[in-house]
């Protein structure tokens, strides 16, 4: 499966645990919305991101992907420190000029 280069990079440096790549791949006002909350601009995403990544040391691994309106969905599989692991979830992003304008994690 190809995914968009911002998207792309995102899991490739999620699934590396890379420390400032994730982020690299947001516009500077991006939002991510995760666990009911938001987090805006590219210095609250690096919080998030390695908040959770040291909470739940988790993995994505893509399994699908769908795409209209601008929208693209990542179908993936999760895998970490939580419960119920692993667990399929709905990563949708929204890119624009070549960066992650938004991610909303569902479920």
């Amino acid at each position: 499966m190809i995914l968009p280069s911002p998207i792309q990079a995102y899991i490739d440096a999620d699934q590396q645990g890379d420390g400032p790549a994730p982020v690299a791949a947001f516009a500077p006002d991006a939002i991510v919305k995760d666990e009911g909350r938001f987090h805006v601009g590219r210095e609250a995403i690096d919080a998030w991101w390695h908040a959770a990544k040291a909470r739940y040391q988790h993995r994505i691994e893509p399994l699908g992907m769908t795409g209209a309106g601008g929208l693209t969905e990542i179908l993936a599989k999760v895998t970490g420190r939580f419960p119920g692991s692993p667990v399929t979830m709905v990563f949708a992003f929204r890119v624009e000029q070549g960066r992650i304008a938004r991610l909303e994690i569902n479920p």
